[in-house]
């Protein structure tokens, strides 16, 4: 309510996550007002679970046509031939989850086209997930970013992914280049890349303010203007 002043009485809520009670309790507390699926997690589970077995094929397909009845079917065609008696107790679970809330294999376009809104544009809910990967791909791993920092990266990946206009230190980027016009960049850019990186690294490099007679010092020295 405070980030996105939710209101109660006329915004619709799309609630995309796993089996989890604290998950599912968020259905039963907004009731119509929201839309409860498994997306990105159900696929994710029937992959791990099944990926070997001979209907796998099968079940991806019942998950991309949203029919839960036929993808309960595919399913429980593989009870009995997992591997380990934790992969049958998982896949047991996860069909009682579908049997209990089949709505959560449907599309969730379609429930908000059924409340009178345009879902023009609009992806499959997979691909939040697809774009989360992206996020934690490039801003994770190790790394450790300040708040300001973080949220500089994902504003330059959004406009980056989705080719908006960027203010940048080197000027507006209104269209970004293609694959080809990066391998050859414009002299301007290259010239003003140099120039201001020289700004940013002055007096950043250690090895620089040892004495100038060490290895190093000179090794780096001599790329000055690479």
């Amino acid at each position: 309510m405070d980030e996105f002043d939710y209101d109660p009485t006329k915004h619709k809520l799309v609630i995309n996550g796993d089996g989890a009670k604290w998950i599912t309790a968020c259905r039963e507390y907004f009731k119509e007002r929201a839309f409860y699926m498994h997306g990105f997690h159900l696929a994710r589970e029937i992959r791990r679970l099944c990926r070997k077995h001979p209907r796998y094929r099968q079940m991806q397909e019942a998950l991309e046509a949203y029919d839960s009845q036929r993808l309960l079917t595919e399913l429980n065609s593989a009870v009995g031939t997992l591997q380990t008696a934790e992969q049958e107790a998982r896949l047991e679970q996860l069909i009682q989850q579908i049997e209990k809330h089949p709505q959560a294999v449907e599309d969730y376009r379609q429930w908000l086209q059924e409340q009178g809104i345009d879902t023009t544009g609009m992806r499959p809910m997979g691909s939040a997930e697809s774009t989360m990967h992206v996020f934690a791909k490039r801003l994770k791993q190790g790394r450790s970013w300040s708040e300001k920092g973080a949220r500089a990266m994902m504003r330059g990946l959004v406009a980056r992914l989705d080719n908006l206009g960027l203010k940048t230190l080197f000027g507006r980027v209104e269209a970004w280049p293609t694959s080809q016009e990066e391998d050859k960049p414009p002299k301007c850019y290259a010239e003003k890349v140099t120039k201001t990186f020289e700004q940013v690294a002055r007096d950043n490099i250690p090895y620089l303010k040892n004495k100038a007679n060490l290895p190093v010092y000179r090794a780096l020295k001599g790329l000055v203007g690479f």
